[in-house]
């Protein structure tokens, strides 16, 4: 009979320090925050322009996010931050925030790295328009449940969310892979993801980044371009070829397969600390409520993380 391996964590201390610092409330505004915070900026056809910059509606949503408030709840502890530390700004009401919730560009804030990075991708669900499991469980689901896809692309190495695409359900993970690549400036060493990402076009599109390619091929995948033709031979084919002669499981040891539940810990890390839901109405809304929390998660990734040994 196999045992799974037992781990320890290493760096325990730090990483103790870490989980606590996580729920600190010393809170601080940078000076070029305070200037830009009421920077007015033109609105697209008629209108005047608005009082509040992108970065003071971007920092109540953070807010908002990490301490799990409602759109009022969140204007009233602003407005407290503002008036003990005694600055010369005013905290955007809740309508605000909402309305211009939805036109707000999310980007992702990565660190500055020199080195390639391995990307692991993967998806999951979550809930808008919930409904609690005694309800479930005693009438059904309404016709009004539904679902978002939250598609992420992790760094293996640090954890660390690089590329982030919100959809409705009916979208399939290798449909929104381009848009995950396109959004990672990095080279691109290594992408590991499940067959859901199977496809030529996506091979292609990794094997032009310079990427190697640890994503099997699904049970019936056939060979397209058979060894003697002339042409280069494509590198799904070459996959293909190593799986039949390795076997799938040698095949996804040798290439760190195993590593894509990087990602998975990543979604599993955002629903304990976010939960399964979004609260937002629109799905604009829904995608920046999304975006905003990647980020407060990434925050929290660069204050410490835990490195992980097998026991022998």
């Amino acid at each position: 009979m196999s045992k799974k391996k037992r781990y320890r964590i290493r760096n325990w201390g730090d990483y103790n320090k870490s989980l606590v610092k996580r729920g600190s409330l010393t809170l601080w505004f940078e000076e070029e925050s305070i200037k830009k915070w009421h920077k007015a900026t033109k609105v697209k056809g008629r209108g005047r322009p608005r009082s509040y910059a992108d970065i003071a509606i971007q920092c109540m949503l953070t807010l908002k996010s990490v301490y799990g408030l409602p759109l009022r709840a969140t204007q009233g502890l602003v407005e407290s931050l503002i008036e003990l530390l005694d600055l010369p700004i005013e905290a955007a009401d809740y309508s605000t925030v909402c309305r211009r919730q939805k036109h707000l560009d999310i980007q992702l804030q990565e660190k500055n790295r020199n080195e390639s990075l391995h990307g692991v991708f993967d998806s999951t669900g979550l809930k808008v328009f919930g409904e609690g499991e005694w309800k479930v469980r005693q009438h059904g689901y309404s016709k009004r449940r539904a679902w978002r896809k939250l598609h992420l692309g992790v760094d293996e190495a640090s954890g660390e969310i690089v590329a982030s695409v919100l959809t409705t359900n009916d979208f399939g993970d290798g449909e929104i892979l381009p848009d995950l690549i396109e959004q990672i400036d990095s080279r691109l060493s290594q992408a590991s993801g499940d067959g859901a990402y199977d496809s030529f076009e996506n091979y292609d599109l990794l094997h032009k980044r310079g990427a190697k390619i640890t994503i099997p091929p699904r049970e019936n995948a056939k060979i397209r371009q058979h060894g003697n033709c002339k042409s280069p031979p494509l590198v799904r084919d070459e996959v293909v070829r190593a799986i039949r002669k390795l076997g799938l499981a040698e095949w996804k040891k040798k290439n760190g397969y195993h590593r894509r539940s990087i990602a998975e810990t990543t979604m599993f890390r955002f629903k304990q600390i976010f939960g399964g839901n979004l609260h937002a109405i629109l799905f604009e809304s829904q995608a920046t409520e999304a975006f905003v929390k990647c980020n407060v998660l990434n925050k929290m990734t660069a204050l410490g993380m835990p490195e992980s040994y097998a026991i022998p």
